[in-house]
């Protein structure tokens, strides 16, 4: 479990791997919270890239980066889900959001 944190202009982008469940939800959560506190990007990307396994908790993960993101008028991006992943986050309602690339 890892997120890889990289800048580019106003976006930050947050690159994810392993696996996310409540376990490892909440450091994933406070590494890219304290650099969206810091940088207040215009644009967070969480990439989904590297996770193979993700629960409810990286549902959360997802809401929560929103909420606090637009709440300062950025956007975010979801990217490179793996199928099973984007279906159980398209199933939650995260498509609603207008996340997704």
């Amino acid at each position: 479990m890892s997120v890889i944190l990289e800048h580019s202009d106003d976006t930050l982008t947050a690159l994810l791997s392993g696996e996310i469940d409540h376990h490892t939800a909440a450091d994933f959560r406070e590494n890219i919270d304290r650099e969206v506190e810091m940088t207040r990007p215009a644009l967070l990307v969480l990439d989904f890239g590297g996770v193979g396994f993700m629960d409810s908790s990286g549902i959360g993960l997802i809401m929560g980066r929103y909420q606090h993101v637009t709440a300062y008028g950025g956007r975010v991006r979801v990217v490179n889900a793996p199928p099973m992943i984007a279906r159980m986050m398209k199933l939650a309602g995260v498509g609603r959001l207008d996340v997704f690339s």
